[in-house]
Formats: C-alpha cells, sequence, structure tokens
C-alpha cells in the first residue's frame, strides 16, 4: 500500500482524481491539498510514497516547489499544460499525465509508481546484500542445450507466437518462451517493451530517429502505443539542450 496526496488548486480536478485513487487498492489516500505550501505541512506528520502534483497553482507552481523540496517522494505531474513535461522530467518526475486524464491512463501511471516503489522498497530492505548476492545471468535451453545469458549482454529480445529470440553480443539464442512472462522477469529500469514483439536494454540503444531504434547494426521498430514511454524513459531525463544550461 502507498500512501499518496493530491495537490491541485481545482476542487473537481481533486475529486476526480481522489476516485480513481479510491478505485486502486494499492493506493491510499492520505490527504489532498490547494497548493504546495499545505503539502508540507502535512508531510510533518504522514509518511507519503507518492505526490499528484499539479503545476499552475496560486502561491507557489509545481515546478519551483519540486525545485525547492531536497527529497521529494516520487511525483506523478498533472497538469493542461504540456509545455511542462521536458521540465518535469529533469526534475526527476515519475510520470506526466495531462488533463483531461482518463483513468486507463491514471492507472497505468499508478502501476508505474507500484513498480518503482517495489524496486525501491527491496533496495532498501537488502542494502549492501543485494549487491553481493544479485544474480546476473540466467539459463534458457536452446534445442538440447542449456544456454547461460547475462542480463548486461542482452541487445534486445524479439518475441515470435511461443518462441522469444534473445540477441546479444555473442550471437542469438532461440528459445520456448513467451515474451509477456520473460518482461516480467526483466528489470524494469534496464528493459523497455518498444513494440508488441519487441524489448531492448536501454543501455544497448546508440539513438532514436523517427519510429525506429538502433542498436550496433541492429534497427528495431516502435509502435505507436509504446513512443511516449520510450521517449520519457529513454531520453527525457538524458536530454542535454539549451535548456538545460539555461
Amino acid at each position: 500500500m502507498m500512501n499518496c496526496v493530491i495537490i491541485d488548486d481545482e476542487p473537481l480536478a481533486r475529486e476526480g482524481l481522489a476516485s480513481y485513487v479510491r478505485e486502486v487498492d494499492f493506493l491510499q489516500l492520505t490527504g489532498t491539498c490547494e497548493n504546495p505550501l499545505e503539502l508540507i505541512k502535512l508531510l510533518d506528520h504522514q509518511s507519503i510514497d507518492l505526490i499528484f502534483l499539479d503545476i499552475q497553482m496560486p502561491k507557489m507552481n509545481g515546478i519551483d516547489f519540486l525545485k525547492i523540496m531536497p527529497k521529494p517522494p516520487m511525483v506523478i505531474i498533472t497538469t493542461a499544460y504540456p509545455s511542462y513535461a521536458l521540465e518535469g522530467f529533469q526534475l526527476n518526475v515519475l510520470d506526466y499525465l495531462l488533463k483531461p486524464i482518463t483513468f486507463d491512463r491514471f492507472f497505468k501511471s499508478a502501476n508505474k509508481a507500484k513498480d518503482y516503489h517495489r524496486l525501491l522498497s527491496n533496495s532498501i530492505h537488502q542494502g549492501e546484500q543485494k549487491a553481493e548476492t544479485y544474480e546476473n545471468y540466467f539459463f534458457i535451453k536452446c534445442g538440447n542445450k542449456y544456454e547461460k545469458i547475462y542480463f548486461d549482454e542482452i541487445l534486445y529480445v524479439e518475441g515470435m507466437q511461443n518462441y522469444v529470440t534473445i540477441f546479444t553480443g555473442k550471437g542469438k539464442y532461440i528459445t520456448l518462451l513467451n515474451l509477456k512472462s520473460l518482461e516480467q522477469n526483466l528489470d524494469s529500469k534496464l528493459f523497455i517493451r518498444v513494440h508488441k514483439s519487441y524489448i531492448v536494454s536501454t543501455n544497448k540503444i546508440d539513438g532514436i530517429e523517427g519510429n525506429d531504434i538502433f542498436i550496433q547494426s541492429h534497427r528495431i521498430p516502435i509502435s505507436r502505443n509504446y513512443r511516449e514511454q520510450v521517449i520519457q524513459q529513454v531520453v527525457a531525463n538524458k536530454l542535454w539542450d539549451k535548456i538545460k544550461f539555461s
């Protein structure tokens, strides 16, 4: 269960998000605020895991609030203004929801927060021991042979019905495995779904042009349904431009 807070100066917007939160069994609404200053008071008495934060508000802008908050909880921006997206991701927000927000889009974002929260909780719980015991490989069966695959050698994975082909720097390996099942066992911070048939290693991406990802000599398509997520996760936080240095 994650404790969350909604910050928005519009009562209807707060109530709309609150109704969404009540539909999600792993979210607990701790409070609602009209502006970020109210949250500061709330943090003195409550433990907050997730903030749904509007941008254009009286007294204090949501972006300005993030800039002065030393260690904010997870933040999902909720706004009617797309122009703040890049600046938001440079401040490490988890997601960016444009109003009017549908429940499907809200639920997808909430699940992203849940996955990140679980990953963070496991990391804190296991501490340094995790680094010592972490298994950086797995085995798959290719024909009559069991092949050892290291996570950091994977370039990308292609799904073909009930089979997957794992492409590495050493070669490719075909095994009887469902792409969705494989995805569930990959670290979502290191691997990302870019197409119904493809998962790529984010660290191995050399470039993105149009609807294509380039990894070494390979060209992997990005489907329209995944493009926004790919740009946000792979590019936004690492993009250097004149805005970043202004």
